[in-house]
């Protein structure tokens, strides 16, 4: 199968990220752009050097040889590509700690870690320290994530069970999954619903059970009139304004919350003394929206008012428990 756009830009990054001397363009085409002609590698090469600047990646170009400069050869230095000392407030530490899950699923690792085994085989020194650069921090806690990921790769069609926000009913749901994207602080996989026939986009904490293969890898082609990014943006639930809703929080808990919130009323009396809790006004959220993000942090947070946030919360604890 051949190498994505977006893999072979990663594997470029890694592979001269990692080599410990500059590697020349021969090597760089054997690796990454075998098969294709003169003409195709020279515009395909350009054209990913020129991407991966854009997004700020300093690419050095360097003589292999002290005497002769006639042959060049590429490297991206570590220490232009480290970013400085950061400091932190409290909340967004905490918020970084909770991370990095998504490059340690296995088909990530196994996606990037080509250019390693590349350069490897072919005697290249490599400094695997290097990849720390380029680790994403993001979480991805849904159990259905790698399912989707999985299949959104090889184009290999899935059918599970989905809970739409604000029912009980559990329908089965068939997908030829295009995307797996992050929209609004949530996992969604953006695919055709084959039942419907029309593109949909699911939120992945609201997938019920495991997600099924229902076809062969490759039994599908993505669109190639579609925006995907657009699509997701259109088809990404927006929060309608409602009427202010006031949540209590734990002191130091809940910054997802805090983060949305108006104005923040501090020492208030909570639901219980085990610690101090902050009153929080949050304006123009969907009510379903913010009963479910009450329900994540559990315990840290009690829904105050209006009376119809808390039977919301009342009735999503009940379907859980029943």
């Amino acid at each position: 199968m051949a190498m994505t756009k977006s893999e072979r830009l990663m594997n470029l990054l890694i592979m001269l990220l990692v080599a410990r001397r500059h590697l020349d363009k021969d090597h760089i085409r054997s690796q990454l752009y075998a098969g294709s002609g003169d003409e195709a590698f020279e515009k395909m090469f350009e054209r990913d050097k020129d991407e991966l600047r854009q997004l700020g990646v300093p690419i050095e170009m360097a003589s292999q040889d002290a005497f002769f400069d006639d042959e060049q050869g590429y490297r991206i230095h570590r220490r232009a590509f480290e970013l400085p000392d950061i400091s932190l407030e409290a909340d967004e530490a905490a918020v970084l700690g909770l991370a990095a899950r998504v490059w340690q699923h296995a088909g990530l690792a196994g996606a990037t870690s080509d250019a390693i085994v590349k350069l490897k085989a072919a005697g290249v020194d490599v400094d695997r320290s290097a990849l720390d650069l380029v680790e994403p921090q993001l979480t991805a806690e849904e159990p259905s994530f790698d399912a989707f990921w999985s299949a959104a790769q090889r184009r290999t069609p899935v059918e599970f069970d989905y809970r739409r926000s604000g029912s009980s009913q559990v329908t089965r749901r068939h997908l030829q999954p295009w995307r797996v994207a992050w929209s609004s602080g949530r996992w969604y996989v953006l695919g055709l619903d084959t039942g419907r026939g029309e593109p949909r986009l699911f939120r992945l904490s609201r997938v019920q059970g495991d997600v099924r293969t229902s076809g062969e890898p490759g039994s599908y082609e993505l669109p190639d009139d579609v925006d995907f990014h657009a699509m997701t943006r259109q088809l990404a639930p927006t929060a309608p304004a409602s009427e202010p809703a006031t949540v209590l929080v734990r002191r130091d808990t809940s910054y997802g919350l805090r983060r949305q919130a108006g104005a923040v009323e501090e020492d208030v009396t909570g639901p219980d003394r085990r610690t101090t809790w902050d009153r929080l006004r949050l304006d123009g959220l969907s009510l379903e929206t913010l009963a479910d993000d009450v329900l994540t942090f559990g315990a840290d947070v009690y829904a105050e008012s209006p009376p119809a946030l808390r039977d919301l919360v009342v009735d999503r604890m009940r379907r859980v428990l029943t």
